[in-house]
Formats: structure tokens, C-alpha cells, sequence
């Protein structure tokens, strides 16, 4: 049994949503309505493989192992995963859209923009990765977020979680967005580059970027770590940025084919933030194109916040920071707070996977993977 491994090279910018502003009022979230009893995404071909999309950089970084696994035909059970690698979310939207796979790996807020938009047919399977955003500085002077004021700040991802989450932070410092001249660029390379020549002396990266800029310029180092300033503002919820999402349509055709996907799936995260398999790691995080170079993925993999969380542990995780991207602007997530049904329940009990590789309770509160 062979996999097709398909590679798909980003071509434009992910799919963005509207510009989040300082939050000034907050309105009361309106209910979602339970989904429409028929789909609007166009099923899948019926084939043996599960097709799945993922993505490059540490929303992907979970599934290497797995990825390897299905290439090499070695899963258990005769299971036939056909994975394509995108390297932007829209890529990864257009393909759930049209039916051409079952499963993929999302930015959160995008996640929460789809289900809307489909009138329901997209369920929230499991959180893959925690907070990932770095602020590093070409200098000594930023020590906080409130010494961001007045200050040019080179960053990706405008329109999605990383533009969200510093207008939310900037706010719970006390700095308005006005102060922080923030240049938003079309890619993560092209503030990589500008950090690495020494051009730009503040930037705001997700690992990996973040990590390669620390490997190749020295006078560069990681000012501040977002998840850890979520923390000390007393964010609510989780800081959230990954996870996967499935057709509904095929989680109630092949409940158990999404079960057997949750199982390797978690065994493969599981294998992947194992500190003692870190270096073959972080060669199957290059090998399968996730991660350009080991050496890199070595270092990245650490800082990744890599997680596995299902069920009740996953809405509880993430209903808190839906409800500040709404606040920040409705539109960041569709529009309104998803609604019970968009959240999974899984059939058989899943353990929760920090970080660290440690279960999670009923309740859990991320500490940031110290």
C-alpha cells in the first residue's frame, strides 16, 4: 500500500479576514444557529484514503511522524492516509470546500470563519498547536509589550490570529494600536530576511521563522514570547493558533475512520514532542517538507507548543479566546461565537497532550509549556 504525496506551494496569501482593531465595544455574542441538516460542502470521491491537508510550519509540525507512516505504508490496520502539504491555509480551504479532502489542519480563527460560512458542515476535531508567536529584537530595549510604543514591529499575518492576538495584548498593556507602527508583510520569508540582513531591528514571527532568524543573525534574540504575555495579562482561554477540522458530512459517513485518524494522529503528536526523539523529529519535520532544514526543526520544535486536545477539554481550552477575537471584531471569526455543534465528541476517550507530553484534566489551564 503507497501514499500519494502531493506538494502544494503557496501562490498567494491566506485566506484573511478584516483587520482587527483595538477593541473598544464589546458586543454580546449572538448564537449560532445549529447547523442546516444539509451540507454545502460537495463530498469527497468515495476512495479507500482518508485525504488530508496540512500544513507547513508548526501547524504541521504534529503530523510528520504520521505523514511518514502513511508514506511508507507501514499504519496499522490497513489504514490509507493521502496527504497534500499546502503552504497557506487558503490552499487548505479550497480543498475542503471543494470535497477534495476530509480532513485539514487550520489556523483557529479560520476554522471558526468556515463553519459559518458553511452553514455548519465543519467540525472542530482537535487543537494542534498553542501559542506560537515570538517577538525577537535586534537590540536589548524591548522587555515588555508596553515597550513596543513607538516602535516600528515588522510581522505576517494580518487579518488572522497574530494581528488578533497583538491588538489584544498592545490593549492589556496600556498601549494604543496607533503608537506601534506595525508593517505587515505578504510572508513570513520576506520579515525572516529582513530580520537575518539586520534591516529591521523589532519583528514579530511564529516558530519556525522565528527560530531560523535566532540561527542566522546573533545579535538578534527572542524579546518576548506571546504565550507567555497571554498568560501575564490574564487572557482568557487558551492561546490557540492550530488545529483540524473535518467535512461534517464525512464525520457522520466514517465516524470510525475519524476516530482511527484522532488515534495516529495523537500517537504521532505524541512522537513528535517526545524530547527524546527530538532529532528524528525534527528530520521527519524536513523530510516531509514541513520545515525546510532539520537544524532548524531541531530548535523549532521545543518553542512549537505542539498539542493534542479533543472533546470537552478542547471547547473549555478555546471558547475563552473566541470570545476575545470577538470582541477584537466578530468578523475574526466569522461573525459570532460557533456553537456547541461544531465542536467534535469523540467516541473513545482521548488523552490530552501538552507541550511538555503530558495528559491534561477536565479543566486544564495551559501554562505555557514550562
Amino acid at each position: 500500500m503507497k501514499m500519494k504525496m502531493k506538494r502544494w506551494i503557496a501562490l498567494t496569501l491566506g485566506l484573511t479576514l478584516l483587520a482587527g482593531c483595538t477593541p473598544k465595544p464589546q458586543p454580546t455574542p449572538a448564537a449560532t444557529p445549529t447547523p442546516a441538516a444539509e451540507p454545502t460542502l460537495t463530498p469527497a470521491p468515495e476512495t479507500a484514503a482518508v485525504h488530508i491537508a496540512m500544513l507547513k510550519g508548526p501547524t504541521g509540525l504534529g503530523a510528520a511522524k504520521l505523514m511518514e507512516e502513511a508514506e511508507l505504508g507501514t499504519l496499522s490496520g490497513g489504514k490509507e492516509y493521502d496527504f497534500l502539504l499546502c503552504g497557506d491555509p487558503s490552499e487548505a480551504v479550497a480543498l475542503l470546500t471543494k470535497g477534495e479532502v476530509d480532513i485539514a489542519a487550520l489556523p483557529t480563527n479560520l476554522a471558526s470563519t468556515l463553519y459559518h460560512k458553511t452553514d455548519g458542515d465543519v467540525q472542530l476535531l482537535a487543537l494542534n498547536t498553542f501559542g506560537v508567536l515570538y517577538i525577537l529584537e535586534n537590540g536589548e530595549e524591548i522587555q515588555s509589550m508596553a515597550d513596543l510604543e513607538g516602535r516600528t514591529v515588522h510581522a505576517y499575518g494580518q487579518g488572522a490570529n497574530p494581528e488578533f492576538v497583538l491588538n489584544y495584548l498592545l490593549e492589556k498593556s496600556g498601549v494604543e494600536r496607533s503608537s506601534v507602527d506595525v508593517q505587515w508583510h505578504p510572508s513570513t520569508d520576506e520579515v525572516s530576511t529582513l530580520m537575518a540582513a539586520g534591516e529591521g531591528d523589532v519583528c514579530m514571527l511564529p516558530v519556525p521563522a522565528a527560530t531560523a532568524v535566532l540561527m542566522q543573525n546573533e545579535n538578534v534574540r527572542q524579546a518576548l514570547d506571546l504565550t507567555e504575555e497571554w498568560d501575564k495579562a490574564g487572557g482568557d482561554g487558551v492561546l490557540t493558533m492550530g488545529c483540524v477540522v473535518a467535512r461534517a458530512g464525512f464525520v457522520r459517513e466514517h465516524p470510525e475512520a475519524v476516530e482511527d485518524f484522532l488515534a495516529e494522529y495523537e500517537g504521532s503528536i505524541s512522537y513528535m514532542t517526545g524530547p527524546a526523539n527530538l532529532s528524528d523529529a525534527a528530520h521527519l519535520a524536513e523530510k516531509q517538507g514541513i520545515v525546510p532544514k532539520a537544524a532548524v526543526a531541531e530548535k523549532a520544535i521545543p518553542a512549537a507548543n505542539l498539542c493534542f486536545v479533543t472533546g470537552d477539554d478542547m471547547m473549555d481550552g478555546i471558547q475563552g479566546y473566541y470570545q476575545v477575537l470577538f470582541q477584537a471584531d466578530p468578523a475574526s471569526i466569522g461573525g459570532s461565537i460557533p456553537d456547541g455543534a461544531f465542536y467534535y465528541r469523540p467516541i473513545q476517550p482521548f488523552s490530552s497532550i501538552t507541550p511538555a507530553g503530558e495528559p491534561l484534566g477536565q479543566g486544564w489551564i495551559f501554562d505555557g509549556g514550562k
